[in-house]
């Protein structure tokens, strides 16, 4: 084993992979519990890790919420903690006898750290090991061999900005965390967190919950009418919203029984074809049917296993480099489920693929490497698999082309306007399904041709609120305003539903948020605002770059948290967030006494509603013991109690008015 190779990679299916494509004579080892891909002939050992098999934290003495000030964990000296203690063990034995090593972890920040952290091990051992890196960006043979046929040399920089972000977000958590939590009393596993990039994005959206409550719906009025001509009959609308309902009935009323064609103008329009998945783009379309989390979870899944190219990029331009006609050759294979969709993109004279605007060097959007059957996947890796794929062709495939019809009318002095299209070439429309095409029928006319009028409606309308964001939109805002990284959005998604301040999608606060938002923007408002972590962000790319040091980054957010500290009331703090997370418990009020109902739990600790005037009131009603349970703002018309959702493993459930539920079990038991 002396002078042997040792390749490092992330994860371990990975390294069997990698193992696979560049040797013939692999043999599975296994030692401490882990795989070892050993190679006799090549003398050389593929090693998975298990992501990051060091963990940054506070020394033990600091760990006492309650004892240790606040103030003590900005400076405190942060240490180092091999988690994976097998593995870790394994990379001194391997790395002791080594003559050259490998690092073949993602590329990205936090490969590069990944990486970086099992080399600093090894180094204990060998300090004169050579090390170099491969890049790659799918794991295919073709790719593999490409990567370390041309190995580079590991880029510090990278690896330091991700630990950067490691050193400034556990400050940060531990800071604001433990501030909150101590002012409201929640501490253990019901503690509240708070975060460099949570918070921000919490604060959206919180404040667009108030928008939408604070709202004020305004009437308006508008006028349709339903026309025939020779050709056909169809809809038009008036071209003015009525603001006053005298105005909108003095023009209704004057609307006679015929109407005649002012303009006509008919068209074809090329709709432009989708462009390339970065990873924004890919979780706003993966969320309109699972969680952003889980989307990422299986991409990189797929990823691992050969199907798809490295999911997590800014990239929407292909680069020259990638044969993307090669690629999309494959799926014209008999055993290919996209066959027909390929075929679609092959029937043109030449192929241009779309762009978008952003175009980084790292790694090209994201495509399939590998034809895959629904039988070679389970169910939601196959819709993701799909989606990369139909993605991935449409931005191949023609242009979509519309027949396009738009049309004025005069009805005695008031005009009405009507449009109608129809798709005459499909094109990258029948790729892409997840895209629906609304095709409006409008009749061929030509001007001054005479319209009877068949019916027409004065409709009163009210504007609406702005609507909840979705998961997929709150990803593409926080891509906008800089909170995050293509890497972590959907993990800070994923938090604040594990913290409960979110539920469902839409998303919507629970009163926990309402309260931590608000005594944040109360006490320390910039802890809620995007400008100062999107700074950070800037400045951990400009670590990447060698521009800037660590040392200065992380000294600049910790003066910045010393200055919150300083100017925080924690003492109003403290009654804003107990206040706010009081409400979070209360369903509403007893029907016995008039008092508040709130969630309570017994001393075996199940839970149930009860009255807070007990002992003197009595009234309870019964919970579901299991799932998480969410307290809406919607009431019962009949009890004024809150309803009432749960979330299990399943979904959501509307168990709605708790006591409408009590009284209808109890009538079915009599």
């Amino acid at each position: 084993m002396d002078g042997c190779w040792l390749i490092i990679t992330e994860k371990d299916n990975t390294a069997r992979r990698i193992a696979s494509i560049l040797f013939k004579d692999v043999k599975r080892e296994r030692k401490y519990g882990i795989n070892i891909y050993h190679s006799p002939s090549d003398n050389a050992y593929v090693l998975g890790l298990k992501g990051h098999i060091v963990e940054l934290d506070f020394p033990k003495e600091y760990q006492s919420w309650q004892r240790v000030p606040l103030q003590s964990l900005l400076r405190a000296e942060l240490v180092k903690e091999v988690k994976e203690k097998g593995i870790a063990r394994l990379l001194k034995e391997l790395g002791r006898k080594a003559s050259k090593v490998t690092i073949a972890t993602d590329y990205d920040r936090e490969g590069e750290l990944i990486g970086f952290e099992a080399l600093e091990i090894i180094k204990e051992v060998n300090s004169a090991v050579k090390v170099d890196r491969a890049k790659y960006s799918a794991i295919t043979p073709a790719d593999i061999k490409n990567a370390f046929s041309n190995r580079t040399s590991v880029d510090i920089n990278l690896a330091k900005a991700a630990e950067t972000r490691q050193i400034i977000d556990l400050i940060w958590g531990s800071v604001l965390t433990r501030m909150i939590s101590l002012s409201s009393g929640r501490l253990g596993k019901d503690f509240l967190s708070v975060g460099r990039v949570q918070s921000p994005t919490l604060r959206l959206i919180v404040e667009r919950e108030k928008e939408i409550q604070n709202f004020v719906p305004t009437p308006y009025w508008e006028i349709f009418a339903r026309f025939r001509h020779e050709n056909g009959e169809f809809e038009a609308k008036h071209v003015k919203r009525f603001e006053v309902k005298e105005e909108a009935q003095k023009a209704f009323e004057k609307i006679g029984k015929t109407a005649r064609v002012v303009k006509f103008v008919k068209s074809t329009k090329e709709e432009a074809k989708p462009i390339p998945f970065n990873t924004t783009e890919f979780l706003r379309e993966a969320s309109k049917f699972m969680s952003p989390d889980r989307a990422m979870s299986i991409a990189e899944n797929l990823y691992m296993n050969g199907y798809i190219s490295y999911p997590r990029t800014d990239n929407t331009v292909y680069p020259k480099t990638l044969n993307v006609i090669g690629m999309a050759k494959q799926f014209l294979s008999p055993n290919s489920p996209f066959k027909k969709e390929a075929e679609i993109v092959f029937s043109q004279e030449k192929i241009v693929p779309s762009k978008g605007r952003r175009e980084t060097q790292d790694h090209p959007p994201i495509y399939p490497t590998a034809v895959a059957t629904q039988n070679d996947l389970g169910k939601d890796e196959w819709r993701i698999y799909e989606l990369v794929v139909r993605r991935f062709l449409a931005t191949l495939a023609p242009t979509a082309i519309w027949d396009v019809k738009t049309t004025e009318i005069d009805a005695n002095g008031e005009k009405f306007r009507a449009s109608g299209r129809k798709l005459i070439r499909a094109g990258w429309r029948a790729i892409y399904i997840y895209s629906k095409a609304e095709e409006s029928f409008l009749p061929d006319m030509a001007e001054n041709d005479i319209l009877e009028i068949l019916k027409k409606d004065l409709v009163e309308k009210e504007t609406k609120p702005p609507g909840r964001y979705s998961t997929g939109n709150l990803i593409k805002i926080m891509e906008r305003i800089g909170l995050g990284t293509k890497s972590t959005r959907h993990e800070i998604i994923k938090k604040l539903y594990s913290r409960k301040y979110v539920y469902g999608n839409p998303l919507r606060p629970t009163q926990t948020a309402f309260a931590v938002i608000d005594a944040l923007k109360n006490n320390a408002e910039t802890i809620t605002l995007p400008d100062m972590t999107a700074k950070l962000e800037k400045d951990m790319d400009a670590i990447a770059e060698g521009k800037i040091q660590q040392n200065y980054v992380v000294e600049e957010s910790v003066k910045f948290l010393e200055e919150i500290l300083k100017s925080t009331n924690l003492s109003e703090l403290s009654k804003n967030l107990k206040e706010g997370v009081r409400k979070d418990n209360v369903i509403g009020k007893c029907p016995e006494c008039g008092r508040e109902l709130v969630v309570r739990r017994t001393k075996d600790k199940k839970r149930f509603i009860g009255c807070s005037g007990f002992p003197d009131c009595r009234f309870t009603l019964p919970l579901p013991q299991n799932g998480s349970l969410y307290v809406t703002a919607k009431k019962c018309k009949e009890h004024e109690i809150n309803m009432v959702k749960i979330k299990t493993k399943k979904g959501y459930w509307d168990l709605g008015c708790p006591y409408c539920n009590y009284l209808e079990w109890k009538a079915k038991q009599s």
